[in-house]
């Protein structure tokens, strides 16, 4: 049965029969119907990235900012895919030390990201990136036996721990029609065709995700498509929406959604709830990125008052601000001031109550910056 978004098609005969999805190419056709909740949508949505990206180019440190939302967008990305891991693991200043493989997971995710973004520079969004970004995020992890770095050469599906291409909920397209599905998607993405940035990179996103082209780690890749895709269109400056955590929430409806384009052509209902995502993970971004501006000159105002002795205290407020979990000796390495200077002015910091001390063992104290913690907790 064929419908605009496409047909299942059979392969192999007797016992070994199965049928794999065969994706229309993008855009749609006939085009996408848009009723007044997607107008609405997309007004919505475009309006709060528009404030995003204004909120974010005032922030005076920015990158100190992104340093830390990357790492939680790699964390609940990376839950989405069953690691289980909390923000601070990913922050423990020993994390070399204390490395398991679910949080390697998020620590090749946080390397893929940046690697990606550096990579626009000189490649578009295009299949040669995606192959280099899935090389990075499967280095020396669960699933790295799997192909890192290249399409799938075998039949996958989806479907429960355990199930078989019998049972499969979900057989995306065979190995000579992903390669050629995924051609027409870079074709698609890289067009400059009229179709609005938003629906666009929602219907590129749906289409990855329905041509799965590696073995392993394609949800994770496509959602850094997102974002590569708004930073590479100049709709955004930096990497500051992500919407994993509206897809944890909201999983099972993600997936069901999904599944009802690729059985009845329903695009529209798609695109509604993935503008109502773009929407949600704006906002929240917005008021995020507030609270840690108020936070930041709440106490870079105290640390100011102390007077002399600010001067290093300062250098190690904007150290916690990328690492907010330190310990004196990593500390005292990376920024090059001596042991006993970064303890002084970490009992400052404690005085201030900016800092609190996480661990008793007194060789290897630990000191978190709670209230930022706090505020990128949410949600983890």
């Amino acid at each position: 049965m064929r419908n605009r978004a496409g047909k299942y098609k059979t392969n192999l005969t007797g016992k070994l029969q199965y049928k794999s999805f065969l994706p229309e190419p993008l855009p749609p056709n006939p085009p996408i119907v848009f009723d007044k909740d997607i107008i609405n949508l997309l007004s919505k949505a475009n309006r709060s990235i528009g404030i995003l990206e204004g909120v974010s180019r005032q922030v005076p440190n920015v990158e100190l900012f992104l340093s830390i939302y990357i790492r939680k967008e790699a964390l609940l990305s990376s839950q989405i895919e069953g690691t289980q891991a909390t923000l601070d693991d990913i922050l423990d200043p020993n994390i070399e030390a204390n490395t398991n493989c679910h949080v390697e997971d998020v620590v090749n995710y946080i390397r893929a990201s940046k690697y990606a973004k550096k990579r626009l520079n000189d490649l578009p969004i295009s299949n040669r990136l995606f192959k280099e970004i899935h090389k990075i995020l499967m280095q020396g992890v669960r699933g790295e036996e799997k192909t890192p770095g290249e399409f799938r050469r075998s039949q996958n599906w989806i479907g429960p721990q355990g199930s078989t291409l019998k049972d499969a909920k979900f057989i995306p397209p065979n190995t000579e029609d992903m390669l050629e599905a995924m051609s027409d998607l870079e074709r698609f993405i890289n067009d400059e065709n009229e179709i609005e940035p938003l629906l666009k990179i929602g219907l590129a996103h749906y289409q990855f995700e329905t041509i799965h082209p590696f073995l392993d780690g394609n949800g994770r890749i496509g959602r850094h498509l997102i974002m590569l895709f708004l930073i590479d269109k100049k709709i955004l400056s930096y990497e500051t929406l992500y919407i994993s955590y509206f897809l944890k929430r909201n999983r099972i409806e993600y997936y069901d959604r999904l599944m009802e384009v690729r059985m009845k052509g329903n695009f529209e209902q798609w695109i509604s709830f993935f503008l109502l995502a773009v929407y949600e993970s704006a906002e929240d971004a917005i008021a995020t990125i507030s609270k840690l501006v108020k936070l930041h000159d709440k106490n870079f105002k105290a640390i100011e008052s102390i007077g002399r002795a600010s001067k290093t205290v300062k250098r190690i407020f904007e150290y916690l601000e990328r690492n907010p979990i330190i310990d004196i000796k990593k500390t005292s390495e990376e920024l090059e001031i001596s042991f006993n200077t970064v303890s002084n002015s970490v009992k400052i910091l404690i005085e201030l109550g900016v800092l609190k001390q996480t661990e008793n063992v007194r060789r290897n104290r630990v000191f978190s910056y709670e209230e930022y913690l706090q505020i990128m907790r949410k949600d983890t």
